[in-house]
């Protein structure tokens, strides 16, 4: 039983659609106090985080539209809002190890694994941008530095702690944005089009547009799917 920690965008597609019935299993043994598997410690580590596990829902399941898939089984619960579990069963770095040895034979998920500090940050930045523009100077600078590209398992961590807070509406807007220029010769917007396009129809348009046309650093990024679990 595993719920990751990570970008779902790191998941292939068995992993994926895995987490997601686990993460139902979970949510039912929680909700009508079951027996089976009430003690295994990812279980455990979720009581008493029903928003948490609704978000962490919400967050696979803008992975699964990316691909095609359609969900049909809201989360429902809502308890300790904004709070996530304390405790790791892995650290973020682990876990992306983990997937690494894991896929060594397999197909990968939407976004490489990393192999470097400096590629973990470039796939999470546009995440950082709208949440924290300090955090997304600081560890931008902070990387690039023959230190901080040694430090995976401290710029993962500092990545996923961040990232677990809700983005900022205003700075959602401004990653957007700067996401849309990657995209923008596809289907070219007026800025009066842009300032008057709801976050969540942006963010749809740079996905169709970045997968459609192949924009690799766009589809690389977790931005382009996390972000839609918070501006839906």
């Amino acid at each position: 039983m595993r719920v990751w920690d990570i970008d779902p965008g790191y998941l292939n597609r068995q992993s994926l659609l895995g987490e997601h019935r686990e993460l139902h299993g979970i949510v039912s043994i929680i909700s009508n106090n079951k027996k089976g598997y009430s003690k295994h410690p990812e279980t455990l580590r979720w009581v008493g985080h029903g928003w948490a596990l609704k978000q962490r829902h919400k967050l696979l399941v803008t992975e699964m539209n990316l691909r095609g898939y359609v969900d049909r089984s809201p989360v429902l619960l809502r308890s300790k809002p904004e709070l996530w579990p304390e405790e790791y069963i892995d650290p973020p770095a682990r876990q992306l190890s983990i997937l690494t040895e894991k896929y060594q034979t397999l197909e990968p998920g939407r976004i490489p694994l990393p192999k470097n500090a400096q590629q973990l940050w470039a796939q999470h930045k546009y995440s950082v941008m709208a949440r924290d523009i300090s955090a997304y100077e600081s560890m931008g600078r902070w990387v690039t530095t023959k230190q901080g590209a040694k430090e995976m398992d401290k710029v993962a961590l500092e990545l996923y702690t961040l990232l677990r807070q809700p983005p900022s509406p205003r700075l959602i807007e401004n990653t957007l944005l700067h996401m849309w220029g990657y995209v923008s010769r596809y289907a070219p917007l007026s800025g009066k089009e842009l300032d008057a396009m709801p976050a969540h129809k942006l963010h749809n348009r740079i996905q169709q547009l970045a997968l459609t046309n192949k924009v690799d650093y766009l589809i690389a990024s977790t931005a382009i799917g996390e972000l839609g679990a918070w501006t839906y």
